[in-house]
């Protein structure tokens, strides 16, 4: 890879969401903005990503998701949109350099600031408990 991913670095990824994955579809619809909310690296040197989904549609009822600040949007690359949310109560689970759907070199479309980053992460971790991991290792 050529960057390191840390967490609140945004990329264009085909997430995959967990209702799609229940009626037991395998690639993501489209190629989505994706925040990096997790990025460990193993003993082995991989390294293993949670990734949240970003949208222009908001929460339904019972989901979990921010509202994008303005200022946030720019930083991730997204200042065209008008509104957009990150959704924290599920996440698509990927290994960088066994993934399918991260190609090298490919380029990020931002970052968060570590402030939103800290609030994403503060998020994910309350609702992860009631949330759904999807794997894109298969």
């Amino acid at each position: 890879m050529s960057h390191e991913f840390l967490p609140g670095l945004v990329i264009a990824y085909p997430y995959l969401w967990a209702w799609q994955q229940e009626r037991g579809e395998t690639e993501g619809r489209k190629v989505r903005p994706t925040c990096v909310v997790i990025a460990m690296r193993s003993d082995g040197g991989f390294t293993h990503l949670a990734l949240l989904a970003i949208t222009t549609q908001p929460p339904r009822p019972g989901r979990t998701a921010l509202d994008i600040p303005e200022i946030e949007r720019k930083r991730a690359g997204l200042g065209d949109l008008k509104q957009c949310w990150i959704v924290v109560d599920e996440y698509n689970y990927d290994v960088v350099e066994r993934s399918w759907y991260i190609e090298p070199g490919s380029n990020t479309l931002g970052r968060f600031s570590k402030t939103f980053v800290a609030r994403i992460a503060s998020a994910f971790i309350e609702a992860r408990q009631s949330g759904q991991r999807v794997s894109r290792l298969d």
